[in-house]
């Protein structure tokens, strides 16, 4: 008995000082407990009012009274009854010593925002304004520059499927060629034996220089060099490539599948076809990747060998890739099928260092990736780009990731001429109750 009690009067003890504390407690305003973000409404504002491009007009049109009435119509829409506002709008960039900003206009619904305002500035242009960005060239500080595309008449292709050599090469020119001091269409296997002897074809700068084959699995192969190695393997031929473009500090591009799978020119090989229809072509098989291979790492003799990829599947472009891409503009799926990826043991073989994987590698494979070979200390000379994707190419890959390795900047134009750009400050108070 006595403990129930005890209990009744520590309840209404505890009930007491509850009441007492609540009826003496001064509790904050609902506005003070969850306040309007003002400055956040304020740029939200404006950007809503210049959605299809009307606060911008507005700024430029000031004597319009018709379209201020329309604006100052869509600011007190667009706003809460309980929020007051100041629009003004300031000229930028005075010329002969006159002030930065310069006030040209104001609306406002109030003579006093009081003690709770805040705001944000919104920069306008007017509609003659251009936008333009304007890329570094490759090469325009170390030398070279020049961007080879094999568009070669005479040499058809394999593994592009869908595409023609010669729509690749249009669109990989549209792609690049912004990028680099010469773009140069390799139109021919002759053309391509004049480069691959050392001679310019338009008084370009041949060392430095990227090489992309259109071709897919097949390389053009000029009709001098096919000659010379008739009766033997093209594998040989394949090695010659590799050593130019180590004597030369090519970048050398392989758009998809196995590189130097096959040799092609229409002239030579008029009456063999890949077992697949397509004349033009020789098979050089596995052989050939390692050829190449051998004359990049500058070996003094051709030893026989072969070479193999493997099928990683579904893989993913890699986060450096990925954020090139949006810096560039480039937008190639994220996720690509590889069945023609490179093995990582190539990096020791054949003394080479990866400078960029285009997608993530999967256990031993790499599916695409720039690799450079290791030259003088601290140097390299010659590089390979290998995609090795299934068939279909995405020449955009091709295109993106030479930009994520070269990392060309982009020089954006700015609004700097006079009268072009005016600065307008929304201001927004709050009234009445809480």
């Amino acid at each position: 008995m006595m403990r129930t009690i005890e209990v009744l009067i520590v309840i209404i003890i505890i009930t007491g000082a509850f009441i007492a504390v609540s009826f003496f407690a001064v509790l904050p305003w609902p506005r003070q407990v969850s306040p309007v973000n003002l400055r956040r409404l304020s740029f939200t504002t404006m950007q809503l009012l210049d959605s299809d491009y009307d606060l911008s007009k507005a700024a430029f049109d000031l004597d319009n009274a018709t379209v201020w009435g329309e604006l100052q119509v869509a600011l007190s829409a667009s706003l809460p009854p309980n929020v007051i506002y100041n629009l003004t709008v300031y000229d930028v960039g005075g010329a002969g010593g006159a002030e930065l900003y310069h006030n040209l206009a104001t609306i406002s619904n109030t003579e006093n925002l009081g003690s709770t305002s805040d705001a944000s500035s919104y920069m306008t242009a007017s509609s003659n304004v251009t936008f333009n960005v304007i890329p570094e060239k490759i090469g325009e500080h170390s030398g070279g520059g020049t961007l080879y595309i094999l568009n070669c008449s005479d040499a058809p292709g394999w593994w592009i499927t869908g595409y023609t050599a010669h729509s690749l090469a249009q669109d990989l020119y549209n792609l690049l060629s912004p990028y680099f001091s010469d773009t140069i269409m390799v139109q021919s296997t002759t053309e391509l034996g004049e480069i691959l002897d050392g001679n310019p074809l338009h008084g370009e700068t041949l060392q430095n220089a990227v090489v992309v084959n259109t071709c897919g699995e097949a390389v053009p192969i000029p009709s001098t060099y096919a000659a010379q190695y008739s009766g033997n393997s093209y594998a040989e031929y394949c090695y010659q490539v590799g050593k130019r473009v180590n004597l030369y500090n090519w970048t050398w591009t392989s758009i998809v599948g196995w590189p130097f799978y096959y040799v092609s020119n229409t002239n030579e090989f008029a009456g063999s076809q890949n077992s697949w229809g397509i004349y033009g072509m020789q098979l050089v098989s596995n052989p050939g990747l390692n050829a190449f291979l051998q004359g990049l790492d500058n070996r003094p003799t051709y030893t026989p060998g072969t070479s193999s990829t493997s099928s990683p599947g579904v893989v993913y472009l890699s986060s450096g890739v990925i954020e090139s891409s949006n810096y560039y503009g480039i937008y190639p799926s994220t996720y690509q099928t590889s069945t023609r990826a490179l093995s990582t043991s190539i990096i020791a073989d054949y003394h080479l260092d990866v400078t960029t994987y285009v997608f993530n590698p999967v256990g031993g494979a790499i599916p695409a990736a720039i690799y450079r070979h290791r030259g003088t200390v601290g140097t390299y000379q010659g590089a390979f780009y290998a995609i090795g994707l299934t068939r279909t190419p995405d020449i955009r890959l091709t295109a993106l990731g030479l930009l994520a390795d070269y990392k060309p900047r982009l020089y954006r134009s700015e609004y700097t001429t006079y009268g072009t750009s005016r600065l307008v400050v929304l201001q927004l108070g709050l009234v009445g109750g809480a």
